[in-house]
């Protein structure tokens, strides 16, 4: 394996300088460059944005599918790449559950005949909750969890960028600070004295040979020990700031201002590199943060189809039951018991009772002698307190002559006379006339 070993020792460098900034920064004792006011409250919104959809989608997945097991087991398909394997809903398991019995406890009796008719209704309810689930997690979940594993994957990325390149600008104005310092104080330093940097330490054999040497060597020396030219070195210089890694020797006052100058040279390049990035790098999270808008109206979007979801699956689930309650009040025995009471009650039971416990109530046509219905409902009058108008919200088909079929969106007019069963209205189309469920309508004002 080939490793650069100089890229490998710069990237080591630059961590560590990263590091110290950072570290300087939490207890106080480096200067930090502050974002504008709208760059953090983008970042603020974008932090809220993130966290509400984690919490949105979470509770969703619940709605949806309440057994965790179950949501396990779908998050390890979807991990996986492979399809979810197809899953009985628990209204279709009941329904299967109700048509065992019925076969078992005999179809044709009236327990047997209800059973069927209620597993078919939870096998279409059933059906419906699991094209509700079905539609709800392409349209909903599907965008919340793309924004979470994708765009915002890709903000935070950009963040963690332009964070480092934060601590480099930091670190470049802090060791820009430093030079001009120990630039500022070798210019006032007289003739011959050490001139390095608050934030430079000797090694311990640097200061050995400080120690014993306490004067310039002469020519004489340098020439004896140094045929090439190179002068003795008197003390090493450890600089604490990495980028600084040359040893030093004892330099005339002319030369060290000129190092000096050099390190303030390139302190200064190094700032104009990392202020140049940094602008990039701000621009570009810049334009990340502001596409937050447009995340939102995506899920304004996705929001609005939940809800036409949620409200299809709830007007099916409402027309199967008003469907099953219709076809239960046709079965006489269904709520009948099979014993007679012991001590039958003392009065009869008044029409409006026993609508209030019976699915379909007793109509007009009920209230009058056999072979008079008709003529009775065709009698009716509109009541002197006046009639409103409706607007059917499903087809509806007439069980018997006196009641009247509806079909969808059409407008009738409706009034209730005395006596009548509560969930009952009589309406008038044209020169038609007959009992319709109140349920089944939308009064208008």
């Amino acid at each position: 394996m080939d490793f650069n070993m100089k890229k490998l020792a710069s990237d080591a460098g630059i961590f560590f300088t990263r590091a110290v900034q950072f570290t300087e920064e939490k207890f106080g004792q480096a200067e930090k460059t502050e974002l504008d006011a709208h760059f953090e409250s983008l970042l603020a919104r974008a932090d809220s944005t993130k966290n509400w959809t984690e919490k949105i989608l979470r509770q969703t997945e619940v709605l949806l599918q309440p057994n965790p097991s179950a949501r396990v087991e779908e998050f390890l398909y979807e991990k996986l790449d492979r399809k979810v394997p197809s899953r009985v809903t628990n209204g279709e398991l009941l329904a299967q559950y109700m048509a065992e019995a019925a076969s078992e406890l005999g179809p044709t009796t009236p327990y047997g005949k209800t059973l069927i008719k209620v597993a078919e209704a939870e096998k279409h309810l059933g059906a419906a909750e699991r094209d509700f689930i079905h539609t709800a997690s392409i349209n909903f979940l599907t965008p919340l969890r793309n924004f979470l594993e994708g765009d915002w994957k890709t903000i935070s990325k950009e963040r963690r960028l332009l964070q480092n390149r934060r601590l480099d600008l930091d670190a470049s104005k802090a060791r820009l600070k430093k030079a001009k310092a120990a630039e500022a104080k070798a210019t006032t330093v007289p003739d011959f004295q050490e001139t390095r940097p608050r934030n430079y330490i000797l090694s311990a054999s640097a200061s050995a040979t400080l120690e014993d040497t306490c004067r310039p060597p002469s020519w004489a020396e340098w020439k004896e020990d140094y045929p090439g030219g190179w002068r003795r070195p008197c003390f090493f210089l450890v600089p604490l700031n990495p980028s600084l890694t040359l040893a030093r020797g004892c330099l005339s006052l002319p030369k060290d201002r000129k190092l000096w100058n050099d390190e303030v040279d390139k302190a200064e390049q190094e700032l104009r590199v990392a202020q140049t990035e940094f602008d990039r790098q701000a621009e570009v999270t810049r334009l990340l943060l502001e596409g937050i808008s447009s995340t939102h109206v995506n899920h304004l979007r996705c929001l609005h189809e939940f809800i036409e979801s949620q409200t299809t699956y709830y007007a099916q689930c409402y027309r199967h039951m008003l469907d099953l309650q219709k076809q239960l009040g046709r079965f006489p025995g269904t709520f009948v018991g099979t014993a007679e009471p012991a001590s039958p009650p003392l009065s009869s039971t008044s029409p409006t009772t026993t609508a209030a416990t019976m699915p379909m109530g007793p109509s007009v046509a009920d209230l009058a002698p056999p072979g008079e219905a008709a003529l009775r409902l065709e009698e009716v009058a509109p009541p002197a307190s006046g009639t409103r108008k409706a607007r059917v919200l499903y087809d509806y088909e007439a069980s018997d002559s006196s009641e009247l079929a509806l079909l969808a969106d059409e407008l009738i007019t409706v009034y209730s006379l005395p006596g009548m069963d509560p969930d009952w209205l009589i309406g008038e189309r044209g020169n038609k006339k007959g009992k319709v469920p109140v349920t089944y309508l939308e009064l208008l004002s």
